[in-house]
């Protein structure tokens, strides 16, 4: 088991790196949001939404655009400095999971982009289920690294022998085995996986995994050093220097009773 502060000092670690984040992070595609509403059973469009842990907004700006009424709650100063550059006309308010800064029955849907992992389970769920309406939807999702494709699953296997960790787990970011386990008591979950891809160049493939946790926590002469070797892997697999990343979004979604 993680140490409670090693998981709090990595999730406070995207502060200095709001920026990188914002730049280099992949967004999600349509299609979730499509299946978002097909499994809710309602549109996006007008619903009253909260995106918590909304970062400096990826997921946030996709559900104003559907036509959301949509507040942020982010706790770290420095995403949500970068979230009011991305997003001046969303409000963002101060706050997580296990406390939640929103009034009792007032929305349609609670939203989590990669971010309900750094929740406690135990706060965060009766949290979720007290300021959803009657029907609300609590959905959670993650962008997950598709480890079927060979050289994703080569990139995995190399961060796990350089940083000593399980990367096949780590690097995908993919909490929704966790999730599943808290939820499955108080709540019915629907499972959903949406593929995608997007094609970027080698040095924002480079700059996106550098923004996840476990680079910010390293020594920079270490992240540094993985990442020379990474470069010089990658332009092997993909001479022109486009890398063709590609996710698999795990959706997991739970109607209030």
């Amino acid at each position: 088991m993680t140490p409670l502060f090693a998981h709090t000092d990595r999730a406070r670690s995207f502060n200095a790196a709001a920026a990188q984040y914002a730049a280099n992070r992949p967004s999600y595609p349509a299609a979730l949001l499509d299946a978002i509403e097909e499994l809710a059973g309602r549109s996006l469009t007008g619903a009253r939404v909260a995106d918590v842990g909304a970062g400096t907004g990826i997921a946030t700006a996709l559900l104003h655009a559907r036509g959301a009424r949509v507040v942020a709650v982010e706790p770290g100063e420095g995403m949500a400095v970068q979230f009011r550059r991305t997003l001046p006309d969303v409000p963002v308010v101060r706050g997580d999971g296990n406390h939640l800064p929103l009034a009792a029955d007032s929305l349609d849907f609670l939203t989590y982009a990669q971010s309900w992992h750094w929740t406690d389970p135990a706060l965060a769920v009766p949290e979720a289920l007290r300021v959803l309406r009657p029907g609300g939807a609590l959905a959670l999702w993650w962008n997950t690294s598709a480890l079927d494709v060979p050289w994703q699953r080569a990139q995995a296997l190399r961060m796990q022998e350089h940083f000593g960790l399980d990367q096949a787990t780590d690097r995908t970011g993919d909490g929704s085995h966790a999730a599943r386990a808290a939820l499955s008591g108080p709540v019915d979950l629907v499972h959903r996986r949406v593929r995608w891809s997007r094609s970027v160049p080698v040095d924002t493939h480079l700059a996106n995994i550098g923004s996840h946790s476990l680079f910010l926590v390293q020594a920079e002469a270490d992240t540094a050093a993985f990442l020379t070797e990474e470069r010089a892997h990658l332009l092997a697999d993909f001479p022109d220097g486009t890398v063709e990343e590609t996710y698999d979004v795990e959706l997991l979604l739970a109607l209030r009773p």
